[in-house]
């Protein structure tokens, strides 16, 4: 398996506009991220990830990007980026960025130029079709965000398609312009020094010919790999990435492991490695057996071929001690649990701001509380079909995107001492118990947890390249599986129920060395194989093979 900087890499990801504010406005900003290197660095990761910062109208979080090569004034300016790259460098870190091209904000110049007429030189920059006899849309399909991918455009008597929300239009990537012009963007940042790209739906990029009916509207796996993406991300590579020493990480919704060997197979030239959403977006609730038949197909469909990445939450998706832990009793306990199996599964391992601290999920009374525009969108939808409002709210609460991103709880001081403002998203009411001032003041806290497990990986080459079976395959609460290089074993074992469990250790694994354990009165040797773990309790033991 050939070595990689950025398979050892440990990823954190800033969502900036919630991490910390310099300037009173309520938002997040670039000079905030830049005061809390230091914190990030001492956690002991590698790599920062950002969200989009670029230029945008604000619609979706800055993923409706209206010019590609200028900063939010929200974030800062590019004196600022370029001094976060900077001390980002200086502190033997990397930065990568997102990189948004399936769609642009129709605030583009881009855009303002396609929909001005038909005529237009860059009028199939975009997708443009007419409508149906019937004047509606040109077919069925739903977009992520509203109940068609189509909107009407008055001005010139066509529909232009979008997988977002209608700010969002989407480019025309078989138009070798758009793609020259992508190109010519990204090298753009690679030449300011960026160490790779985040690429937002980049599966999305290829449509499917025709723009047929589907059978299913509401499934809306026809919007990715379709025909063509290949070869737009052989073309990405061939004239930009393979030029860099860099990382890319392909965001893949609707993707199996077969399928998604094709994008980052060692010797097919895209991407490096992906994110796959079987776990964050077909597990609503924990399953421990689903989950664990998700590990196992994807490490046998892509282990030593290619590169995974392993997280339980992000800016979409509700944080993972609150979706898939247990935030009340168990929250410490379940915590550094998720933790331990994130960063000992195969793959690459994301934290995500705020989960080092073990913050949770939200429970805003109000639909006014909530920023989300997909849950807005279909909370509308929804009370437009008559339904019950609380009901609707009650419903969509659960895997609210705003469920990640209230801001980071720094102190106990008032805004959680995220701003001197008004945040731009109300904060979570729990901050004063829990926050990095305080997690910082506890030797046992879960950031110092985060801390061991990231220098314990950086350390054991095991936990990176080893392979991976499950010895606990069929069972719902007990999670115990070998990572395995040359003649070095690792024996995870993980007890994800709030009662004990009893459980009896391989025969290979006595006398093995404890390495962490998220309790602290383990022995520091397997001695007996029979054992009992209690809720929520994760070890980690080593031993000669």
């Amino acid at each position: 398996m050939k070595q990689k900087w950025w398979k050892e890499a440990v990823v954190y990801k800033v969502y900036w506009r919630s991490f910390y504010d310099t300037d009173g406005d309520g938002y997040g900003d670039i000079n905030g991220v830049i005061q809390k290197l230091d914190y990030i660095k001492k956690l002991g990761v590698d790599v920062i990830w950002l969200n989009p910062v670029y230029k945008s109208p604000d619609k979706d979080n800055g993923y409706d990007i209206s010019d590609y090569r200028a900063i939010m004034d929200k974030a800062g300016t590019m004196e600022d980026w370029e001094r976060l790259l900077e001390e980002v460098h200086n502190r033997d870190m990397k930065l990568i960025m997102d990189l948004v091209v399936n769609h642009t904000s129709d605030q583009h110049n881009w855009f303002q130029e396609s929909r001005s007429s038909e005529d237009n030189r860059k009028r199939d920059w975009y997708i443009w079709r007419d409508p149906k006899p019937d004047g509606g849309p040109p077919n069925n399909w739903r977009s992520y965000f509203t109940p068609s991918t189509w909107e009407y455009d008055e001005k010139t008597g066509q529909y232009y398609f979008h997988s977002f929300a209608i700010e969002q239009p989407d480019l025309n990537w078989r138009n070798p312009e758009v793609r020259e012009a992508i190109f010519d963007m990204m090298k753009f940042w690679l030449d300011k020094g960026i160490d790779g790209f985040r690429m937002d739906v980049i599966n999305l990029l290829a449509k499917i010919e025709g723009f047929p009916d589907a059978e299913k509207p509401e499934k809306i796996n026809y919007l990715g790999n379709n025909p063509g993406i290949h070869q737009y991300l052989q073309e990405m590579n061939e004239k930009v990435l393979r030029h860099y020493d860099i990382m890319t990480v392909g965001e893949i919704p609707f993707v199996t492991p077969e399928d998604g060997l094709k994008y980052v197979g060692e010797d097919r030239g895209e991407l490096d490695t992906l994110f796959h959403f079987q776990v964050a977006d077909d597990m609503p609730e924990w399953d421990m057996v689903q989950f664990k038949d998700i590990q196992k197909k994807w490490f046998e469909g892509i282990f030593g071929k290619g590169w995974n990445s392993q997280f339980l939450n992000n800016h979409d998706h509700t944080r993972k001690v609150t979706r898939y832990g247990n935030d009340k009793a168990y929250r410490e306990e379940s915590a550094k649990l998720l933790a331990t199996m994130v960063h000992t599964l195969p793959g690459t391992p994301y934290i995500f701001q705020g989960e080092e601290i073990g913050m949770t999920g939200v429970d805003f009374d109000s639909i006014k509380d909530y920023q989300d525009i997909a849950m807005k969108n279909k909370y509308r939808e929804e009370v437009d079909k008559g339904r019950d409002p609380e009901e609707v709210l009650e419903e969509l609460k659960p895997l609210s995107r705003d469920n990640s991103r209230t801001p980071v709880q720094w102190d106990a001081s008032e805004n959680a001492g995220f701003t001197d403002g008004e945040p731009w998203i109300a904060v979570n009411p729990n901050y004063k118990e829990i926050n990095v001032e305080k997690a910082l003041d506890e030797p046992h806290s879960i950031y110092y947890y985060y801390q061991k497990l990231i220098a314990l990986r950086k350390e054991n080459d095991v936990m990176i390249y080893g392979d991976y079976e499950d010895l606990s395959e069929g069972d719902e609460r007990l999670y115990m599986y070998t990572r395995n290089l040359e003649e070095h074993s690792w024996l995870i074992v993980l007890n994800h129920s709030d009662e004990n469990q009893e459980l009896t250790l391989p025969n290979e694994s006595i006398n093995a060395e404890l390495k962490i354990s998220n309790y602290e009165d383990v022995p520091e040797k397997a001695s007996n194989l029979q054992t009992t773990l209690r809720p929520h309790e994760a070890r980690i033991y080593s031993y000669i093979k």
